[in-house]
């Protein structure tokens, strides 16, 4: 986070899938939910964090100048 704080976020999902089900769908499923559920946890404490807010803004442009991706991609 900056001076010497750090936080660690993670989220687990799972599934049972049946035989007849695409195992690769749910599983690009299940990644896109955690995903977005770890980015709404970190999102209001990174906004409170300064040094990330600069660090994120850094990554933006780099991104925008090399592959046209954007923070939301995160």
């Amino acid at each position: 986070m900056g001076d010497y704080e750090s936080l660690e976020l993670g989220c687990s999902l799972w599934a049972q899938i049946d035989p007849e089900e695409d195992a690769e769908g749910a599983t690009q499923f299940l990644y896109m939910q955690a995903k977005a559920s770890v980015k709404e946890a970190a999102m209001p404490l990174l906004k409170t964090s300064t040094h990330q807010m600069n660090k994120a803004k850094m990554y933006k442009q780099s991104n925008k100048n090399n592959s046209g991706d954007n923070l939301e991609d995160f």
